[in-house]
């Protein structure tokens, strides 16, 4: 078996899955289902698994279990978490034998049977893919033929439903670097938002980062990119050919595509409309002023999903979905009001150039919750957001040494900064941002960092903040 190319090929093959996680589960039970031998892996233990440690038993499954570097590998095919990167020791030995190794995620793209739209970059990934969903959905329930689907990074595993697909469909993917570090898989339309540095304490280096980013669009029908964002102009400049390319800064096809590009399309602001030109017509999309979503990113965003979907999807879907979507939560998610203080949830803000943007789109002063687990990202750009947007600032969790070593550095340099205070526990920093908090300001978390120094996702922490919200007294 040179590659995979569905679920029924996997029959009586031996198969060896590297964690048990969200994604995994229904893929061990769907290989369970085709008549696959499955040998599950995790670092955890068994008392940690609990329940879907005994429920894999009962299928089955062997597991072996706390084996953080996966040990003992012996199938035929190997599936890996999104996590776990595809060249440590044992599966290097393994593949050096001759094992295939792929993903759910890949398991899934060969096994679709309809049109498949892909969006992956550094920021904006979730709310990009949440709006291409509701457009396609939307055209599809007009149309009246199919349904749009939305899983990948965002929702749950959409390899269950393969089954029930038909060609009719559509599905909507948000992909992260680590599902696409190794995909292959040419999808129908791909988007990259834009490329910052990110998720450096697991890929080697910035370059590893931005390649994998670039497997999304390897091959694709049609491919989208920003191009107000250096890393995305220059996979577009490579690629030169059937591309719609988006700017919220530049306001003509020629200034946007790159010379020579062929059979390509480009996305801009004009006249307070997001419109859309192919160098002979233009057409006014959608008017800026019907975005309930506030800040230029999420323009970007909309600048993206409609590039995704446009010549699938009715303009005046564009316009309903704008006038009534409100954003996904976690994002930039008004709690409440209390005391003339605007509370608001961004956790799933985990890079600088996020929080930079959430910065930028309220408006007012800021008191501005940040810090979380350490990506080896550099904290230069949010420093410098920070001292333009914020009043006070409490750092927490494990990067708040080296955010605030990233302030002082400015003001070595002269900036003024905001006020700055520390808070190691996550509760009490909520409440300290709480009690400093004045009339006519907002509380902001924007963690600019992952959640996992004491949380076990972004959803996690965001829920956290909420209740901690709800329960200040008046």
């Amino acid at each position: 078996m040179e590659r995979i190319t569905g679920i029924e090929q996997l029959r009586g093959v031996r198969c060896d899955v590297l964690g048990i996680g969200i994604s995994n589960v229904p893929l061990i039970r769907l290989l369970v289902q085709a008549g696959a031998s499955v040998t599950a892996y995790d670092k955890k233990t068994e008392s940690a698994l609990g329940e879907t440690a005994a429920e894999l038993r009962a299928l089955g499954v062997s597991l072996s279990l706390d084996n953080p570097s996966f040990e003992g590998l012996s199938g035929e095919v190997i599936f890996r978490s999104p996590g776990i990167r595809p060249d440590i020791p044992a599966i290097a030995r393994a593949v050096a034998r001759g094992t295939i190794l792929t993903s759910e995620m890949a398991l899934f793209c060969a096994s679709c049977p309809c049109p498949i739209y892909a969006i992956t970059g550094s920021d904006g990934k979730t709310t990009t893919t949440t709006l291409t969903h509701l457009f396609l959905a939307e055209a599809k329930r007009r149309e009246g033929k199919g349904r749009a689907l939305v899983g990948g990074n965002i929702g749950h595993s959409l390899l269950p439903e393969v089954e029930s697909m038909t060609a009719q469909d559509v599905a909507v993917l948000e992909l992260s670097s680590f599902q696409l570090s190794d995909m292959t898989h040419a999808f129908t339309r791909a988007a990259v938002t834009n490329v910052t540095p990110n998720h450096l304490d697991w890929h080697t280096d910035m370059e590893e980062y931005v390649a994998a980013k670039k497997r999304a669009v390897n091959g694709c029908g049609v491919a989208v990119f920003n191009a107000d964002n250096p890393e995305t102009m220059a996979m577009a400049c490579e690629r030169g050919r059937d591309m719609l390319l988006f700017s919220s800064h530049k306001a003509s096809v020629g200034e946007i595509l790159p010379a020579g590009a062929v059979r390509s399309a480009a996305l801009y602001l004009h006249g307070g409309a997001i419109c859309y030109s192919d160098g002979r017509d233009e057409v006014r999309v959608l008017d800026v002023a019907d975005i309930l979503l506030p800040g230029i990113h999420n323009v970007e965003n909309y600048m993206t999903a409609i590039a995704l979907s446009y010549g699938d999807v009715p303009l005046e879907i564009y316009r309903d979905v704008a006038k009534r979507f409100g954003g996904v939560p976690h994002r930039l998610e008004l709690v409440r009001e209390l005391g003339g203080v605007r509370y608001y949830n961004s956790s799933i803000d985990s890079s600088p150039t996020r929080t930079a943007a959430a910065l930028h789109a309220l408006s007012g002063e800021l008191v501005v919750i940040c810090g979380g687990y350490d990506k080896g990202i550099p904290f230069a750009p949010l420093a410098e957001a920070l001292c333009e947007r914020a009043h006070t600032v409490v750092l927490t969790g494990a990067t708040a040494e080296k955010i605030e070593a990233s302030l002082q550095a400015l003001a070595e340099q002269g900036v003024r900064l905001p006020y700055i205070m520390r808070e190691p526990d996550f509760e009490r920093a909520v409440r300290l941002a709480a009690s400093v908090a004045v009339s006519g300001q907002s509380v902001l978390l924007s963690p600019a960092c992952a959640s996992f120094d004491a949380f076990a996702n972004f959803m996690q922490r965001g829920e956290a903040f909420k209740r901690i919200v709800a329960s200040l007294l008046s």
